[in-house]
């Protein structure tokens, strides 16, 4: 795969990311504000992680290093982040809570 197919999946892949934890924040800044509460510090993570997913897509679209070595490793731990702070955030709702 050449550099420049690499990063456009790379910036499909963060803004399905981004979108899936912008519909998480979406649904707890619906809830009563105690349940808000139980998840605040997930979603104060969850902002800062679309900040950083903000950052890396914007230096994708603008450049495209032909060594993605390091930031591959930072990349898969940022993505592993927000699924476990995304996870940890669903836990802390029940599921009558959030649209059902």
């Amino acid at each position: 795969m050449d550099v420049g197919a690499y990063c456009n999946n790379l910036t499909i892949e963060l803004t399905g990311w981004k979108a899936k934890v912008y519909d998480i924040i979406r649904s707890v800044d619906k809830l009563p504000s105690g349940d808000k509460e139980k998840v605040l510090p997930q979603v104060n993570d969850l902002h800062i992680l679309l900040e950083e997913l903000d950052d890396r897509i914007g230096r994708l679209k603008n450049q495209c290093p032909t060594d993605w070595s390091p930031d591959k490793i930072e990349l898969e731990s940022k993505l592993t982040k927000i699924s476990n702070v995304c996870e940890e955030c669903w836990e802390n709702i029940s599921g009558g809570e959030v649209g059902g």
